[in-house]
């Protein structure tokens, strides 16, 4: 247990080193698939049109190959699985995303909570959060929501 504590305070409170450009870049994609897992997962309900919309907006927003694609994909869901809150993701954003960046993430999100055409509590509570964590104004997170809603039909 004094292991445990001793490395979170190391990996959490010591200053790091700097990441290098490329691996900046692999976190960022790490913690924006990770959010977009988390998704997938938040009503309970595994559902293949969330998990198709995960895969196609990871692969458009990052322009990654299916073989890349999946890659993350997994690594995020590991991510996803250890984390205990989604502060470590939405800091990664904050600091390297423009507002707009973070607007179209949560119109992501939004997509992914629509593509089962349900919308549950516990799907607009997740967004609603990240979009306060990412400082999204509510008119922007409003507004994402209507175009993804507008684009389902």
């Amino acid at each position: 247990m004094l292991t445990k504590i001793k490395t979170f305070f190391q990996d959490q409170l010591m200053p790091k080193t700097q990441d290098t450009p490329q691996q900046a870049l692999h976190r960022l994609q790490l913690g924006v698939a990770a959010l977009l897992l988390e998704m997938v997962h938040v009503d309970g309900v595994k559902r293949p049109e969330q998990c198709a919309r995960v895969e196609s907006a990871i692969r458009a927003h990052f322009d990654l190959s299916d073989d890349e694609t999946d890659r993350l994909i997994e690594l995020a869901e590991a991510e996803r699985n250890e984390a205990t809150d989604y502060f470590q993701f939405t800091s990664l954003i904050n600091g390297q995303h423009t507002p707009e960046q973070k607007v179209a993430l949560i119109e992501q999100l939004w997509r992914v909570a629509l593509a089962d055409n349900e919308l549950h509590s516990h799907e607009e509570h997740l967004v609603r959060k990240i979009a306060q964590l990412l400082h999204v104004p509510h008119s922007a997170y409003i507004a994402a929501k209507h175009r993804a809603e507008a684009e389902k039909g």
